[in-house]
């Protein structure tokens, strides 16, 4: 298969031309089978006919994830029996949202993946470590094992964690490339240094990092990368996607941000009163998502604040790309790969019997990612208690907090200060 489609490398009038020509037939396809779409359409007086442009988009209102949320089977364009996967976001902000595949998409998805996955060099017959999960209705695993079998890989199926059988794996079968949250990497080296592992000499060349940025703004390494990179000197890469756009921007071998592939999404970066933000300003990334046949999306926005880049790339793609995630609309959380907000841990937290407060600290480590500190008061005796909250929180929310039981008298004085007319659950030291 053609790992760099020919439309990447056209002119960026014709990349124009060509995404004009697909967002036509998402508009006309949307018309037809989106219920949501067809009731958005009606009630803002839209004729599809009149959207000509990239341009007009504009003329359309934004989706939000309030609205898939509120209305998930109205966005739904095949019907069930035409799912055959099933998958959902990190359920942060009350239920998770239910995005299924059918066929074609999941065609569509290693597609995405291949041309992704070569983006960072990868080719047909390297070996893949994949430490990420395949389960628990995460598309992200599954997507990166179609990809590296759809351009001839091979892929050993790891998962997440335990560094010794990571490290086994690695010396049993020799991959060129782990697929891996990066900051799992300073586990890995920690393990190997302990236990007299010749990890400097491992087949290992480079890592496509998930779930957490590795670079600054200017594209320069961050503290994460730098610290892996001080022990272990591999080529780091980043990849960045979402179950909603199930499109990935994964930075190619100059490493100057992820590059986007015309033929899968359309993007707008828009500021707070949703106009296109000028050039090198950072916005909130809006995504049409082109090709996808159960649940398309037009003028979604990701709540992510990111920064184009427009100028040309020495490997030859002439497609926009993107830098590292600026921050975070609200007070969204990143935490070891999943996206938190607080609303979704107070949820958690008020399930209990048996906590009297609590209090949830963000803060940044010194490697620069966050940390969710739980400080919690019970009238539970029990050491399992802990263990409890811990499993709730993997089980609802895919991540382990770190949780401190505190005194009541000594956390209630900060949770419910006088000065404050509601109780102070959240800080954010960040």
């Amino acid at each position: 298969m053609e790992l760099f489609p020919l439309i990447e490398k056209s002119s960026i009038q014709d990349i124009k031309k060509f995404q004009e020509e697909k967002l036509q037939e998402l508009l006309k396809y949307l018309e037809v089978h989106s219920t949501f779409y067809q009731k958005l359409f009606k009630e803002n007086k839209i004729q599809i006919s009149d959207l000509q442009t990239l341009e007009d988009l504009q003329n359309i209102p934004t989706t939000s994830k309030n609205d898939i949320q509120q209305n998930n089977e109205e966005f739904f364009c095949v019907p069930q029996n035409q799912i055959v996967d099933y998958s959902t976001t990190s359920g942060t902000l009350g239920d998770p949202v239910t995005f299924g595949l059918s066929e074609n998409d999941m065609e569509r998805i290693a597609y995405n993946e291949a041309i992704s996955l070569s983006c960072a060099g990868i080719q047909k017959g390297d070996v893949i470590q994949m430490i990420t999960t395949i389960d628990k209705r995460f598309i992200a695993g599954l997507a990166y094992l179609l990809g590296l079998r759809k351009m001839g890989a091979s892929v050993i199926r790891m998962g997440p964690g335990i560094p010794e059988l990571q490290w086994d794996s690695i010396f049993r079968y020799k991959p060129k490339y782990l697929i891996t949250v990066p900051s799992f990497l300073l586990k890995m080296i920690d393990y190997a240094e302990k236990h007299g592992i010749d990890y400097k000499n491992s087949s290992v060349y480079g890592a496509v990092c998930i779930g957490e940025s590795i670079k600054n703004q200017d594209f320069s390494d961050n503290i994460l990368s730098q610290k892996i990179k001080e022990k272990w000197d591999i080529k780091l890469f980043s990849t960045y996607a979402s179950t909603e756009m199930s499109t990935a921007f994964t930075e190619c071998e100059f490493q100057i941000g992820g590059h986007q592939h015309p033929e899968l999404i359309i993007t707008e970066i828009l500021d707070e009163n949703e106009n296109p933000v000028n050039e090198g300003e950072s916005g909130e990334l809006t995504i049409t998502t082109l090709g996808v046949e159960a649940l398309p999306l037009l003028r979604f926005k990701t709540g992510d604040l990111v920064k184009a880049h427009y100028e040309p790339c020495q490997c030859g793609r002439n497609t926009m790309r993107l830098g590292p995630v600026v921050g975070r609309k609200q007070q969204m959380i990143k935490y070891k790969g999943t996206t938190l907000y607080p609303p979704a841990m107070n949820d958690i937290l008020n399930d209990f019997d048996g906590i009297l407060c609590y209090q949830i600290v963000i803060q940044s480590n010194e490697i620069g990612l966050d940390e969710i500190i739980i400080k919690l008061s019970t009238e539970r005796e029990n050491e399992s208690f802990e263990g409890e909250v811990r499993d709730h929180f993997r089980a609802k929310l895919r991540v382990s907090p770190k949780i401190e039981i505190v005194d009541f008298d000594i956390l209630s004085k900060t949770v419910f200060n006088p000065n404050s007319r509601k109780p102070i659950n959240f800080v954010d030291l960040r």
